[in-house]
């Protein structure tokens, strides 16, 4: 996530301009927007996020918008009409006036392990005692130090470019977590060294998602990127945003989902940590979308007027019966520690 990408798409009716988070997705914008009628794409950089400025400071938890107030602003002034972010950037509730009017296809959202080459073959597992791995994640951290004690975590910033760097130049790291996706959207999936299972680490709300923000009131807009959205990707992604939002969480806390389509049934994982991963509630709840009339309604931000509006409705109960189910076990009290303990840093 570092400068923005901005693209001018001339349609039929009028022009359309685009701009995203990432400068470097392999082939220059992300792949599944060609499926949106466009007859000319222009591209051009903008100056880079607010969030990567930020390299000394550890993320806030709780903090929201911090990679997207930029992209968000442009679109207000009417300088682009589409933005585009990784999902799990984009808070639960929205500015006034903006919805996101496509969720496309979810790439894996898991969490990847790239290794300092001198640890080419190891894994999390058979790296030595005390050997230092990166990640910029609260989520990440709190996971991993419960299931790999042996190891030690430390912060580590910058876009994928800035920490890959890190690791390879320097040797202050073993190895660094990163969200899979992102590595193959730039196209250095042969970084990959391990794939954490959600017994290792569960996955940040949204993550693996592109989510299209527009402006509500832009209807032709609305309708022309709707073609894009993934039915399974959008029920997956109201249930995880409901359940972060029930918690009053926000884009840095540590809170972690695993959602899975199977068997016509939806299935919702999620869990609360301390900072260091010594207290936990993790639990597991299903329900059945139901696949009946498409309405026009907005659910924590995403607008999706062809995909059931029953089912949109029993994904968003499934995320708040489930946030409502750890809150009775004291996941409040957990989160409230931790952000205590994370401002204190």
């Amino acid at each position: 996530m570092a400068s923005a990408l901005c693209c001018t798409f001339t349609t039929q009716c009028k022009r359309v301009c685009l701009s995203c988070q990432s400068t470097q997705y392999n082939g220059g914008y992300p792949n599944n927007l060609v499926r949106v009628p466009v007859i000319i794409l222009e591209c051009l950089l903008s100056n880079a996020s607010v969030g990567n400025h930020c390299l000394i400071v550890s993320l806030q938890i709780g903090e929201k918008s911090l990679f997207t107030k930029e992209l968000e602003n442009a679109l207000e002034r009417n300088e682009v009409d589409l933005v585009v972010h990784s999902l799990k950037d984009l808070p639960t509730t929205l500015p006034p006036g903006f919805t996101i009017g496509a969720v496309l296809k979810r790439e894996n959202p898991f969490d990847a392990v790239v290794l300092h080459p001198k640890n080419a073959g190891k894994t999390l597992d058979t790296l030595p005692e005390n050997s230092v791995i990166g990640t910029s994640s609260l989520r990440r951290a709190a996971q991993l130090k419960k299931r790999f004690p042996h190891l030690d975590f430390k912060d580590i910033r910058g876009n994928l470019n800035t920490r890959l760097k890190k690791l390879d130049e320097k040797d202050d790291f073993a190895a660094i977590i990163l969200a899979a996706a992102g590595l193959k959207r730039m196209g250095w999936e042969s970084r990959i060294s391990q794939i954490l299972s959600p017994d290792d680490c569960m996955y940040a709300v949204g993550q693996g998602a592109l989510a299209v923000e527009v402006r509500a009131r832009d209807t032709d807009i609305l309708e022309m990127v709707s073609v894009l959205h993934d039915s399974d990707t959008v029920l997956r992604c109201i249930a995880e945003r409901a359940f972060l939002r029930h918690l009053e969480g926000g884009c840095s806390v540590p809170v972690a989902v695993y959602t899975e389509v199977k068997d016509s049934q939806l299935y919702l994982t999620g869990a609360v940590y301390s900072l260091d991963g010594s207290d936990s509630l993790k639990e597991t709840m299903q329900t059945a979308p139901a696949h009946h009339p498409f309405i026009q309604t907005q659910l924590f931000g995403v607008t999706a007027s062809k995909i059931s509006g029953p089912a949109q409705d029993g994904a968003e109960r499934l995320g708040i019966d489930l946030a409502n189910l750890l809150l009775s076990k004291g996941a409040k009290e957990i989160l409230t520690v931790a952000r205590q303990l994370n401002d204190a840093r």
